[in-house]
């Protein structure tokens, strides 16, 4: 913002050279009119000693002219001296200030700014300062898609789904044909209902998967929402459609799996037999936990559960090993070595780790989107298999 007001204030002075230039066009013609008055006095004495009055006659017969034609020139001229040209460079500064103002984007780059600076250190109030100009920004630039999609991923984190809700029906409505907003619209509307979906939802997710076919969202959605209603048929239709879309093999792979078996149990039909991962070979230390939920914690079973590891002397939030699993899996063993470590880091080269869980309705990581959150540690990496306890608690 400085560095544009000042840029403002190097142009605004930068304009002020042409405002003022015509007084510097008048002090020329006045020099000029003043060295013809002097020639003409000089050519005036040498006649007089040459004694030729008729050539001191023409010599006055041209000045004359001179002076009339100098005259017809100023006053055809505009006598801008006489009007402060400071008050209309100071008139066009304001208006040109007013009008950037009111269709300027100044407050789109303090915004882009702003989303650049957070981190792990920003804190609360950062935040809140930043989301409350957000807000601001959208309503006055409606069109601004890109604002709405912030607010919906922001209201979504903090569980204030019905907020959520109502920006992604405004955002599906200015983009119609954005499968994306239609699916996340219907999920909010779900989580707002308390996980119920009711056939505007359904609608909506259903409008999703017309425009495109494998969106995951959508597919997991409705696969879920059909698995709570106990339409076990259609749940297993539903995520063997997610499935289709999934890398073979993967985590995420492997928790549809997981769930696709609990659903055609409950329809008494036989299961498929997961084959173990693969699991690369390690070099390394690791921990061991075990991930239990209390009686009647209602978590459901294509809900995500993230276990994550942090580096326990780091500020960083950074985890620096995670595995995913579902809440179909509850109660759950795993555990965390380099082989689940982050690209470019390894768990065993940490002296010890906090190790976090979080069960995300959403399928969103970071613990905004967690409805149960879980935590042990710190823990010393080792190649001991000693398993460590992890109960969940509701988020506060």
């Amino acid at each position: 913002m400085t560095l544009f007001l000042a840029g403002c204030v190097a142009l605004v002075l930068f304009s002020g050279l042409f405002y003022l230039r015509p007084r510097a066009v008048e002090s020329s013609a006045e020099d000029l009119q003043q060295a013809n008055l002097e020639a003409y006095r000089l050519r005036q004495q040498e006649l007089a000693e040459e004694g030729a009055s008729d050539l001191l006659d023409d010599a006055r017969l041209r000045l004359l002219e001179d002076d009339e034609s100098a005259i017809g020139e100023t006053a055809t001229a505009p006598d801008v001296g006489r009007f402060p040209a400071w008050v209309l460079l100071l008139a066009l500064a304001v208006f040109s200030g007013g009008v950037y103002l009111q269709l300027g984007a100044i407050e789109d780059v303090q915004i882009t700014s702003e989303l650049r600076g957070l981190g792990d250190q920003s804190s609360p109030e950062q935040m809140q300062a930043l989301i409350r100009s957000i807000e601001s920004r959208a309503a006055s630039r409606p069109q601004n898609l890109h604002y709405r999609a912030l607010l919906g991923r922001y209201y979504m984190g903090q569980q204030d789904y019905p907020k959520a809700a109502e920006v992604y029906d405004a955002l599906s409505m200015a983009a119609p044909e954005d499968a994306q907003a239609l699916a996340y619209a219907a999920q909010a509307h779900y989580l707002a209902a308390n996980r119920q979906l009711d056939d505007s939802a359904r609608m909506r997710a259903e409008r999703a998967l017309a425009i495109d076919p494998h969106n995951r969202t959508a597919l997991g959605l409705l696969g879920m929402a059909s698995y709570e209603q106990a339409q076990y048929r259609a749940a297993v239709e539903y995520w063997q459609r997610l499935i289709a879309v999934e890398p073979p093999g993967s985590e995420t792979a492997r928790m549809i799996e997981g769930i696709i078996n609990q659903a055609r149990a409950k329809l008494g039909e036989p299961v498929l037999e997961l084959p173990e991962p693969e699991v690369a070979a390690v070099s390394g230390a690791g921990v061991s936990v075990r991930v239990v939920a209390p009686e009647g914690a209602g978590i459901a079973p294509g809900d995500s559960v993230f276990v994550l590891a942090r580096n326990a002397e780091s500020d960083s939030r950074m985890p620096i090993a995670v595995q995913r699993r579902s809440g179909a899996e509850l109660p759950l063993e795993l555990r965390l070595d380099d082989g689940s470590s982050m690209a470019g880091q390894k768990l065993s080269e940490a002296a010890s780790v906090v190790v976090v869980v979080q069960v995300s309705p959403s399928g969103q990581p970071g613990e905004a989107n967690a409805s149960w959150i879980g935590q042990a540690g710190p823990l010393a990496p080792s190649e001991a298999a000693d398993m460590v306890d992890i109960v969940l608690a509701p988020r506060g």
